[in-house]
């Protein structure tokens, strides 16, 4: 497969425990626009994870794997690649340091790292050697420390804090692999599949000892945090011992038939099933993104504060939001500019264009935008376009207006030059003749755009004090001619003044149409965002209580009846939530589309009625 990365980078490095984010690891982020599968691994140091990572990214070598006692990978070490079997997806493999290394000395960058790891992952692997016994269990009480390391809400209340169906909206899929798995995959005489036996190890041991509840409690937050579970043995790579200090070299024909058959498995199933980073508002994670999540994370850690999820989510909201408003706006202007030649025939013409970009526009915001708590971003987006169709209106506006003048100083270039032929006798009615002449010629030009009328009747009114010292030194003409003539003049001119403020009364009830029109529009995609939305928070508190039930069920079979009544609360509390939002999701996006068009467009509505009123008038 072609590579972006050409070898991994240290995303997240650790110096004696002190985390910090490697700038140029989140530079090649960045540049990645598509969806990410992100499948992380943990483990204790020196059971071979850096080896099935480089497994899933098609190389022998590439994450270090040491053949020594000493932990190779410190941090968290990044590695993109294009998705094999997903066009316009992109891997990205975070291979983790190793947990328990007697050389760090604190275990506290452990739990950071494992947290970490669980936060930036849609595929979550535990990586551990020979079984899943006792002290596998005991090595994985890292996942006990979860809820005291990250937060889902940002609520100051501790029973939100440590509420397990919340983690379940967006924890990764749990994948435990075994290696140096040398024992028989059976139970009570009879042949398990090694997902059954990862369950057969998970279940929870009847009794109240202290020390019972303790090798109980990463078996219950397992089964309690992680909605999807998954579990693969491996055989030994080789049992020649020189082979195993350099496995990065080594020919795969080399290896065990059976550790191939069961790496291939592995591999397979993580490039089939290992879903796209998700987070609990259905928001498909970028490349880009997970490294804002990244560095929110970190910062968070280093502040002394627990990562929160909504946080994260929040600040990220902010900074793709800015981006999809910019994105939306741009394909407004870069539409408008070529769908339209100015001048336009008609303001209509303008008008029509600009309701389809327009509508363009916020459907590329609604794409690109998420959480926009208020609409304010969608606010903002309103306003710029807004701004940018005044500055259309205007460009149109001063096009027509050069466009009218150029044509009328072409036809009336003779008139103006020979003007004073006119001053015979007879000349007014020459004079007239000609002048209805440049008229008729003028209204033969065409595309002159909204301005043509205004134009020509500023041209009438220049040539006004030359008509009337035309017709008053015509000697042809009587006094009463002179000024039945002049009164016609005077009349006409108050006609077309008229007939100009009845177009501009016209052409500002086309304008509010227009905008009442984009409104609606504009509502229309703002309430089918936000039922897809309701609709997503329904679909994740389904998630939730199928989960709950599941593990409800779970312990009533293995005779905990005493936590299955507990969970109780928490299964009426989510049943309530559901029906509660499904009987409410009609009115409740009806309210906040109300409140966004009172807030937004308001006032239009109040200044459409007045037009409407202004221009009967004229009828």
């Amino acid at each position: 497969m072609t590579q972006l990365q050409t070898a991994p980078i240290c995303l997240v490095e650790n110096h004696n425990g002190q985390l910090s984010v490697n700038r140029k690891a989140i530079e090649i982020l960045d540049k990645i626009s598509q969806p990410v599968v992100v499948v992380a691994i943990v483990g204790v140091y020196r059971t071979g994870k850096s080896y099935l990572m480089n497994c899933l990214a098609g190389q022998n070598h590439g994450f270090p794997l040491g053949s020594t006692i000493q932990s190779e990978t410190k941090g968290i070490w990044m590695w993109c690649v294009p998705h094999p079997t997903k066009p316009k997806h992109t891997l990205v493999f975070l291979d983790t340091e190793g947990l328990g290394d007697v050389e760090k000395g604190d275990s506290k960058s452990d739990s950071w790292i494992f947290a970490l790891a669980v936060l930036l992952s849609s595929t979550f692997i535990y990586n551990s050697m020979n079984s899943i016994n006792h002290q596998a269990l005991e090595q994985l009480d890292y996942v006990t420390k979860l809820t005291e390391l990250i937060r889902a809400k940002s609520s100051p209340n501790p029973t939100e804090i440590k509420n397990s169906t919340e983690f379940v909206s967006f924890f990764p899929d749990f994948v435990w692999t075994v290696r140096d798995f040398t024992l028989e995959l059976k139970l009570n005489g009879e042949e398990i599949t090694s997902d059954e036996y990862l369950e057969n190890a998970l279940k929870l041991i009847p009794g109240n000892h202290p020390r019972i509840k303790a090798s109980n409690l990463p078996r219950e937050c397992i089964k309690c945090f992680f909605p999807n579970r998954k579990c693969f043995v491996f055989d030994r790579p080789t049992y020649d011992i020189e082979l195993l200090k350099k496995l990065d070299t080594v020919s795969e024909d080399q290896l065990d038939p059976k550790f191939r058959e069961g790496t291939k498995a592995f591999v397979s199933y993580i490039f089939t099933y290992a879903k796209i980073k998700t987070l609990r508002e259905g928001i498909k994670v970028t490349g880009n993104q997970l490294g804002t999540l990244v560095i929110t994370y970190v910062d968070a850690i280093n502040s002394g504060a627990v990562p929160c999820l909504d946080d994260a989510v929040t600040t990220l909201a902010q900074r793709e939001n800015s981006a999809a408003v910019q994105q939306a706006a741009d394909h407004y202007s870069e539409q408008m500019a070529q769908r339209l030649r100015f001048p336009t025939d008609t303001l209509q013409e303008l008008l029509d264009v600009h309701t389809a970009c327009e509508k363009e526009a916020i459907a590329v915001f609604m794409e690109h935008s998420f959480k926009d708590e208020n609409q304010q971003f969608l606010k903002k987006l309103v306003e710029l376009i807004g701004e940018k169709k005044g500055l259309f209106l205007l460009k149109n506006e001063e096009a027509s207006n050069k466009y009218c003048w150029e044509e009328l100083d072409r036809l009336s270039k003779d008139f103006m030059e020979n003007i004073s032929t006119f001053s015979v006798p007879g000349g007014h009615r020459l004079y007239m003749d000609m002048r209805k002449k440049i008229e008729h010629d003028y209204w033969q030009v065409p595309r002159k755009g909204v301005k043509a009328s205004e134009v020509f009747q500023r041209f009438l009114q220049s040539q006004a004090v030359i008509e009337s010292s035309i017709l008053q030194a015509d000697t042809a003409l009587t006094a009463g001619e002179k000024a039945i003539a002049e009164e016609r003049a005077q009349k006409e001119e108050a006609e077309k003044e008229q007939e100009l403020l009845r177009q501009k009364q016209k052409e500002q009830q086309q304008l509010l149409e227009a905008q009442e029109k984009s409104h609606k529009e504009n509502l229309e995609q703002l309430r089918t965002k936000l039922m897809q939305e309701r609709e997503q928070l329904i679909k994740n508190h389904y998630m939730m209580l199928e989960k709950q039930l599941k593990d409800q069920k779970a312990f009533l079979e293995e005779g905990f009846e005493k936590k299955a009544k507990e969970m109780r609360g928490e299964i009426q509390r989510l049943q309530h939530n559901i029906e509660d939002m499904q009987q409410n999701i009609g009115s409740i996006v009806d309210l906040l589309v109300t409140g966004f068009a009172t807030v937004t467009f308001g006032p239009v509505v109040l200044v459409a009625e007045a037009v409407r009123g202004i221009a009967s008038f004229f009828k």
